[in-house]
Formats: structure tokens, C-alpha cells, sequence
């Protein structure tokens, strides 16, 4: 018996029934889910088969994978997820055959596996037209991880792309190759683009919208054959008797169900493929089902997800005993399509009898919005959103759940300055059935379920129910819920920063403004309490800056910053710091990179080109740090502010002074932006770029600020971001001239700072602005607030204050001496050790370095350490008490209290703890660690989150303003009294 034979009939002979499920992408997943949260991985023996190298990844953000995302990230199986539920993953193993009536699904390396229920998970393959000359290399699908990683290596050597298919898919395959800085084409055989979801006038504004991106369309195109071209690697021919040369075709023009194991089974199949199933997920073999983009039901291939987690969901409950058909899934889309918003539902196209349809153009924004309502005006049918989707979630609403419309039933699109705006129907009168989220059908009733069982944030939301966790596009409507439920169970919905201040950071910047407050001091002592946190100071401490820019080190400022603001640099996690002189638009002159060298080399740091053209030097220690940017002050350089939540870079391509396909001189305009915008402060770093042209070199739609060059001007998009979780740029406005560009981006900026959160990326700040991208339109190119003279003149305040922060530093002696290491010693730190590597330098490994030799201290002396003047009020400083490194902490002026504790911070071996910001919670004084934030009290050097985690406290006493510290530590059961003498 073979080897094969023997696992067969083991298997057989189990006690458990075996269900086998083939194909293991996001719908066959979560089937294995919905099992799982069922208990049937207890009641089956589960075996998997996935085609694919990868196990289960998300399809739907697959173009993200071009720029930058990796393969684990997009993984949709949980660590542990296998090994918890006993669930067997075949990865990389293919299904050849099915034999129905033995039960037996055989794979490519010949085994075979006998199975008790069979599950056809197998989803759907790109279409490739049967034209002449489509099987020649570099001729590809977009539609795999694999697929993805084969047009990466066609493009790393091409100019042009071309897609064939212009609908869904065919756009975000468009949108992979413009990512990848190919030109690019879509070719569609339909005379619009997204024939199916949008109408006439929709598809048209879409094609305007990214023809502006660069992306050259043609529709109504049929094409014949591709051969080899005579300046490119093809030739497209067309029915028209035009061609077009390409390095790389992209096939997109449709997907069909994969269902050829259904006709090895003899399965029943639709005539147009597909494999047919009833109610109940079942094919005509009772013991196969069908889920996904293979099945066919009622004649209808749903090529979504949320359909096909919809049918997981129906045939887990079979599964279980439990009765709920599949009744069909509403096909609502809402997407963002090289980065232009795109939004259908329900009966986009007005088809029903006797229909009705109400549009909306906004030529100038490129907004297109229209919706089919019944004819008696009553209900809402469908609607196309072009440009501006916000409206989407709350139409979809009250489409689904028959909410009747307002008198004016134009008033659901047109904006609010416009005509009278009844806006969506609110969460309040949504029943308890409305589906929030369909991607894992959670209703408006779960949410409040899982609200009152003590979810009281999204984050927490998210983790109980699945809401959200999907495609995303239910977020703002679940915060709706989330807070319409709070506040109905009686909770405040707060938006209060910390307990030192009951105000949201909005609150917060309009008191500084109209109050004309200049301090923390005098915002603490009109509207706090307290002596403020690490949430607090470092964020009056941005608004105070952005609304005066002061010098950041001056008495009422100095208290306020944390290590990077207060030191001027990037703190690094042996103590250290980095230096990063400002480049403009990454143009640096042979000269200014000999200087950087010859520092670098000087000073034995390790040099780095950043992501943003410019140069960072690391391993700077902190007694360095002056010498250092003296030499590059003296050079031509200024502050890069590296350290700040302002603006970094202006990234910029060399434009039409070098590059052939450059139309504007980018690099002037980028010098320009980081020239005005150098100074100013936010509530989150900033990052913009400058591209000389379509191809995009600079990847500025990447950017929280973006500008890309046309032959009419420039096209300015916002509140991209390239970090953690990447979002595409939107674009605001077209074909600027560059002084409207200019002002325009002024008032972005101030109105951002105006109006964000606490550490609020742009990106994130406009996904929660109330009308997103077509509400900042409004108050930004239509003054709908009126308030552009407002934001100019508060930018131009900021513009005109700038000063270089260490340029002010050095012309100070008082300012200097914040960068001794100790208040009693030259000495370096002895904790930053240097090892060579790869030519250069990196912070020693623990196990690398010697060992320092204790020397112990005398029992209960008192060895005076400084002077009280030493340290600024509410900061503080390091000293030397023997070999041992304390930190020396100053609260209060008038009455002053010092306390002493372990320099080196809980855990992370750098002796930093000084440089932490000192404040309170409750009365207890604090301070916060400058490296990853942890808390310890100045009484007891103990953590009030962990009591693991502690330092060790010493005596102080101050006699005649000298600061003496006893060399024995404290054994601390009780805040201890600090001892003063005159």
C-alpha cells in the first residue's frame, strides 16, 4: 500500500467527520472563521487547501503592496490561528480532481483525501481576451500576490504600461503601474469607464479625474492583436486602425468563475460557468458547496467580498444546525480609485419604471453626484458618487432600510451652501437591524449591544464586533453609532486631552488664540489644574509655537518640551542623537556635502541618505551637539527641525531643468515650500513633495502635502501619508498658478492646525473631517466659512517669526549650558559605546560591552552635587554621585523641591532619565521617560502603572541653594520627606 493509500484510509477511519475546504482566500478564511467562532473545528476534522504560496491575504488593498506594504502585512490569518483551532493548512498545493461518489479530492502530487463535506472556496480568475498575440511575455493578469511581484519586475525596466479593461479591477491595476512610474493607458472596450456601476456623466467625471492624474484613456477601443512594436517590446492594433506601443500589457477585463473542478465532479454549472448553489450554499452533490466568486446563485456571480463572507456566514450556521438562507447581498460599492473617490448603489443607472433622478456637477472640484429616487418621490433607489463619497454611508442607509426622503430630496446631495441640506437621516432612526458593516454583518443592534457591555472606543469596537475591520468604509458611521449609543446610556462623550485640561485640543488652540495666552503657565492657571503630562505640555507647548513661534528654550517654554524639542535633535535609543541639517529640495552643493563629511568623519557618527534627499548623522552625544552645529551653521546650514511635529521635508524630483519629461521647474517650487513652511509647527509632522511631471518621481500623492507639475500649471493634493497606514493623496485643485498654489496651501495648513487632534496625521484628520474632501473645498477654495483672511495672516505671523533654533541656541551662553552631560563632570557617559560596522558605526550590543567595575559609595554622606540655579524650574538635569549616574529634578520657583533618581531608564539601558518631562497626576509628581514613556513617581522612583518597574531614589536636601545627595539610596515604604536648611 502506497503512501497515499495510507493516509486515505486513516483518514477515513477517524472519528470525526472531515470537511475540506478548497481554496483559501479572503472568503475561504473566513469561513474557517466563522466556523471557529461556532465550535465546529471541535465537530470536524478541517482540512484546507490553498493554491497560492501565501496563505489568505486582503485582495481588496492589493495595489498598497506597490508601495511598500509587505506580503505578512496583508495577511488576513491571526498568529496562532491554525495551531489554536487544529484546522490543517496544505499551502501551495493544488486540487486536480474531485471524485464524488468515493468522497476523494486528489491534489497535484497524486494524494488523496477522503472528506465528508466538501467546501469549493476557489473564487475567480482574470479574463484574458482571446486576442492574437495575448500568451507574449510581459503580456500579465493583476489579480495575485505573484502576479503583483511579475509586473514589478516587467515595469523595472519599462516606460509604458498599458491596461486592457477599464472597469474596477482595471483601474487599480492602472493605478499599480502609475505607482510603479510607468505611463500609463487604459484601454476599454465600453464607451465609459465602469460601464457597470456608473452612469454617462459619472464615468465621464471619472475619466476627467484621472486623466488629470496622468492616466491617458481610451475608450470604445476594440483591440485586434499584439505584436512586437518598433520602439517598445509591443504593439496594441486596434479595430479603428490605430496602434499604440507599450512596454507591458496588464489584462483586466473581467474575472470568471473558477469552477473546473465543478465540471470534473460533474457539478451542475450556470451556462455562462459558475457553479450553481441554493439557498443553502449547496451545489446539486449535497455534500459539495459553493462560496464566493465561483458560486452562482439565482443566475448572479457576485464579485465582491461582502457577498461572499455573506454565503461563509449562511453555510457556517447549515454547518451548525442553524437556519439562515442566503437571500441575495446588495452590490453597493465604495472605493477610491487612484486616489478618486467613486461610490455606487443600488439602481445607479435609473432602470426602474418610472424613476426619477436628481444630479448635482461641480465642475471646478470635479464632484459628480446623482440619485435615482422612486416616483413618487418617496424613496431612495440609487445614486453614483464621483469625487466626494462622504455621502455614501448615510445613502446607502437609507436606501436599505426604506427611510422615507426629505420634501426636497436634492437637498441629500447638494452642499449646504448651496441649498438647504437635510443631510443623511441620522443614526437615531436607524433600526436595529441596519446593517453597519457588511463585510462581517454587524448591525446598528450589535453595536449597541457591545456599547453597553462597556466598548466605549473604536479601537475596543472593533475588537468585539468586526465592524470596520474590513474594507473600512463603515468607520465614520460606526463612530456615529458608537457615540449616539453613549451618549443615550448617559456617558459623556469627552473630548478632553488629559486631566489637567477639560478641553479638546480644537478648545484648546482657540483659547490660546483669542485669549493671546503666551505661556503654559498662564493657560494652566486660567483654564487647568495641575502641573500637566506628557499629553498636555507637549501639546500646548506645538499650539503655542504655531500660533507665536517663540523661541522654544526660553523660561516658559523650556518645561514644556520633551527630549527631541528640548535638545534639538532626534533622540536615538542608546541616548544618543542625530543631526540633520535642513537640505531644500534635497539641491546641496559639492561644498555643503564635503562639510557633511568632514563632520561626520570628525565626530565619528554614522551617515545615512533619508527617504526625504536628505543626510542624517547619528551617534551624536548630547555635550556634541553644539560643537557639531556650529561647524555646519558656519557652512550655510540651518535646524532641519528632524526633531519636531512640523514640517520635515519638500521632496522634490530635478524637473524641467534636467529631466526630459519634466513641464515645471519642481525644484524651484519645492525650495520655495520648504523655504515659507520651515517654521512652522503642527499637530503632527509634515511632509510634502514636488513632481516635475505625471511620472510622478517624487511620489508627492504619497505626501500630506503634494504637488505634481501640468503643462497648465501645478495640481495640489492633500493629506496623503507613505507611514504606517498608507493613504493615497486627494486632490484638492487643478492647474494652479504657483502663487495660488501657494496661498491655497497656506490655508490647508492653518486650517489643519486649527482643527486637528492631538497627534493627528493629515491623513486621518481629513478621513474624520465632517465632509471630507468636498467640506475642505468648500472652506478652503470657496471661503465657506469665511475665514481666508484669517488663516493667511496667521500664516504669514508664523512665516515671519522663523528663526533657527540653534542659531539662537549658540548665540547664548545661558542656553549652552543645557547640554552639559552632568552639572558636576566633563565626563562622557560611559553607557554609549560605539562597535564599527559596515564601515561605519551602530550602538554596541549589552553583551558587547565591558562591564563597568562599582565602586561603593560612602554609607549616609552627603555630597553636594550642584546648585539649585543649575537646573531650570520644572526640568531636569544629570549628575555625577561617584560612578553612579542620578538624575537631579527641580519642581516649583518660589518654594523649590528636588528630587533624585536612577539617570538610567526602566528597561532600556541609556542613561536619559534626566532629560524626561517632569509633571503630575493627582498631586503625585511624575516624570515621563524620554525614551518609551514610562512613568515613575520623583518620590519613590516607582512606576504607578507597574510596580515591576522602578528606579532607584536618593535623599536630597538643599542647604543654601546646594543640592547634596545622600549616597545611600532609599528604601522607600512611603512618599519620603525632602529635608531643607538654610
Amino acid at each position: 500500500m502506497d503512501n497515499s493509500s495510507q493516509w486515505l484510509r486513516e483518514s477515513s477511519n477517524m472519528s470525526k467527520p472531515v470537511l475540506v475546504v478548497i481554496g483559501h482566500g479572503m472568503v475561504g478564511h473566513y469561513f474557517l472563521e466563522q466556523l471557529a467562532e461556532r465550535g465546529l473545528h471541535k465537530q470536524y476534522q478541517i482540512v484546507v487547501f490553498g493554491e497560492e504560496q501565501y496563505p489568505a491575504y486582503d485582495r481588496v488593498h492589493l495595489t498598497e503592496y506597490f508601495t511598500g506594504r509587505s506580503a505578512e502585512s496583508l495577511s488576513l490569518v491571526k498568529d496562532g490561528f491554525f495551531a489554536e483551532t487544529g484546522i490543517e493548512l496544505r499551502s501551495h498545493c493544488q486540487v486536480t480532481g474531485i471524485d464524488p461518489l468515493a468522497r476523494i479530492v486528489t491534489d497535484s502530487q497524486g494524494h488523496r483525501q477522503a472528506y465528508s463535506q466538501l467546501v469549493l472556496a476557489t473564487g475567480s480568475y482574470a479574463f484574458v481576451p482571446p486576442i492574437t498575440g495575448h500568451q507574449r511575455p510581459g503580456c500579465l493578469v493583476y489579480r495575485t500576490l505573484d502576479d503583483l511581484d511579475a509586473i514589478a519586475q516587467q515595469a523595472a525596466d519599462a516606460r509604458c504600461g498599458v491596461v486592457i479593461g477599464g472597469g474596477l479591477l482595471g483601474l487599480e491595476a492602472a493605478n499599480a503601474l502609475l505607482q510603479a512610474g510607468l505611463e500609463t493607458h487604459v484601454v476599454e472596450f465600453s464607451p465609459r469607464l465602469m460601464a457597470v456601476q456608473l452612469d454617462d456623466d459619472g464615468a465621464k467625471m471619472l475619466q476627467q479625474k484621472i486623466t488629470a492624474l496622468g492616466v491617458r484613456v481610451h475608450t470604445s477601443m476594440q483591440t485586434l492583436s499584439i505584436t512586437d512594436g518598433t520602439h517598445a517590446r509591443h504593439r496594441l492594433s486596434f479595430a479603428d486602425g490605430s496602434e499604440l506601443e507599450t512596454d507591458l500589457v496588464l489584462f483586466s477585463a473581467g474575472i470568471r468563475p473558477r469552477d473546473e473542478l465543478a465540471t470534473l465532479a460533474g457539478l451542475q454549472k450556470g451556462p455562462r460557468g459558475g457553479i450553481i448553489i441554493n439557498d443553502y450554499c449547496q451545489t446539486s452533490d449535497p455534500s459539495v458547496s459553493a462560496i464566493g466568486e465561483c458560486a452562482l446563485w439565482q443566475g448572479t456571480i457576485f464579485g465582491l467580498v461582502a457577498p461572499g463572507y455573506q454565503m461563509a456566514r449562511c453555510l457556517a450556521d447549515r454547518l451548525a444546525m442553524i437556519d439562515t438562507p442566503f437571500s441575495g447581498a446588495d452590490m453597493s460599492t465604495k472605493l477610491k480609485l487612484l486616489g478618486v473617490d467613486v461610490a455606487s448603489l443600488g439602481d445607479a443607472h435609473g432602470s426602474t419604471a418610472g424613476s426619477q433622478s436628481y444630479q448635482w456637477t461641480d465642475g471646478p472640484a470635479q464632484i459628480y453626484k446623482k440619485i435615482v429616487v422612486s416616483a413618487d418621490g418617496a424613496s431612495l433607489l440609487g445614486a453614483v458618487l464621483v469625487g466626494d463619497s462622504s455621502d455614501y454611508s448615510q445613502l446607502l442607509q437609507r436606501m436599505l432600510n426604506g427611510i422615507a426622503l426629505p420634501d426636497h430630496p436634492e437637498s441629500l446631495i447638494l452642499p449646504a451652501t448651496t441649498g438647504e441640506s437635510c443631510g443623511g437621516p441620522g443614526v437615531a432612526l436607524l433600526p436595529e437591524t441596519a446593517q453597519i458593516c457588511s463585510c462581517h454583518n454587524v448591525t446598528k443592534g450589535d453595536i449597541s449591544a457591545a456599547v453597553i457591555g462597556g466598548c466605549g472606543d473604536l479601537s475596543s469596537l472593533k475588537a468585539c464586533t468586526k465592524a470596520g475591520t474590513g474594507c473600512g468604509g463603515c468607520v465614520p458611521l460606526l463612530k456615529q453609532v458608537m457615540e449616539h449609543e453613549l451618549t443615550a446610556l448617559g456617558v459623556e462623550v469627552k473630548k478632553d486631552i488629559c486631566s489637567h485640561f477639560a478641553f479638546s485640543r480644537q478648545e484648546l488652540y482657540h483659547l490660546v488664540r483669542v485669549n493671546n495666552l503666551r505661556s503654559f503657565d498662564q493657560l494652566r492657571r486660567q483654564f487647568g489644574r495641575g502641573q500637566g503630562c506628557e499629553i498636555c505640555k507637549p501639546l500646548v507647548a506645538s499650539i503655542l509655537a504655531s500660533c507665536w513661534n517663540d523661541y522654544l528654550l526660553s523660561a516658559d517654554h523650556l518645561a514644556l518640551q520633551d527630549t527631541n524639542d528640548r535638545f534639538f535633535g532626534n533622540i536615538q535609543k542608546d541616548g544618543t542623537y542625530s543631526v540633520v541639517p535642513r537640505i531644500p529640495a534635497g539641491e546641496i552643493t559639492p561644498q555643503g556635502l564635503i562639510t557633511l563629511g568632514q563632520v561626520a568623519q570628525r565626530y565619528n557618527l554614522y551617515t545615512k541618505i533619508t527617504g526625504g534627499q536628505r543626510v542624517d548623522l547619528f551617534g551624536a552625544r548630547l555635550e556634541q551637539l553644539p560643537d557639531i552645529w556650529r561647524e555646519l551653521l558656519d557652512a550655510g546650514f540651518e535646524t532641519g527641525h528632524a526633531y519636531g511635529k512640523s514640517l520635515r521635508t519638500v521632496k522634490s524630483c530635478v524637473g524641467s531643468t534636467w529631466c526630459r519629461y519634466g513641464v515645471q521647474d519642481s525644484t524651484r517650487l519645492a525650495i520655495r515650500l520648504e523655504e515659507r513652511y520651515k517654521g512652522l509647527r503642527s499637530p503632527h509632522k509634515i511632509k510634502m513633495a514636488v513632481s516635475g511631471c505625471t511620472r510622478e518621481c517624487a511620489e508627492a500623492q504619497g505626501k500630506d502635502i503634494g504637488v505634481i507639475a501640468t503643462d497648465k500649471g501645478w495640481n495640489l493634493y492633500v493629506c496623503g501619508n507613505g507611514g504606517m497606514k498608507p493613504r493615497h493623496a486627494d486632490l484638492l485643485a487643478s492647474d494652479l498658478e504657483t502663487g495660488e498654489l501657494i496661498r491655497i496651501i497656506d490655508r490647508v495648513l492653518m486650517f489643519y492646525i486649527r482643527t486637528a487632534d492631538r497627534l493627528q496625521r493629515t491623513s486621518n484628520w481629513l478621513d474624520n473631517l465632517d465632509g471630507g474632501i468636498s467640506y475642505l473645498r468648500e472652506v478652503i477654495l470657496q471661503d465657506s466659512l469665511g475665514l481666508g483672511e484669517t488663516l493667511d495672516s496667521e500664516m504669514q505671523r508664523v512665516v515671519s517669526a522663523y528663526q533657527c533654533e540653534w542659531k539662537t541656541t549658540l548665540n547664548n551662553p545661558q542656553y549652552m549650558q543645557l547640554f552639559r552631560p552632568f552639572i558636576n563632570s566633563h565626563q562622557p557617559d560611559e553607557g554609549v559605546v560605539m562597535v564599527p560596522d559596515r564601515g561605519q558605526i551602530r550602538p554596541a550590543l549589552a553583551e558587547e560591552k565591558e562591564r563597568p567595575v562599582s565602586r561603593s559609595l560612602p554609607v549616609n554622606e552627603w555630597v553636594t552635587v550642584g546648585q539649585l540655579s543649575d537646573i531650570p524650574v520644572n526640568t531636569g538635569i544629570a549628575a555625577r554621585l561617584g560612578d553612579q549616574q542620578i538624575a537631579l529634578f527641580r519642581l516649583g520657583d518660589d518654594q523649590p523641591v528636588v528630587y533624585a533618581l536612577d539617570n538610567q531608564e526602566p528597561g532600556s539601558g541609556a542613561n536619559v532619565l534626566a532629560r524626561g518631562l517632569v509633571g503630575d497626576e493627582d498631586g503625585t509628581a511624575l516624570v515621563i521617560s524620554p525614551l518609551y514613556k514610562k512613568r515613575l513617581r520623583l518620590t519613590d522612583g516607582v512606576s504607578p502603572d507597574d510596580s515591576s518597574v522602578s528606579v532607584r531614589c536618593w535623599p536630597v536636601r538643599l542647604e543654601n541653594g546646594a543640592i547634596c545627595v545622600n549616597c545611600q539610596p532609599m528604601v522607600v515604604s512611603e512618599p519620603p520627606a525632602i529635608e531643607t536648611q538654610s
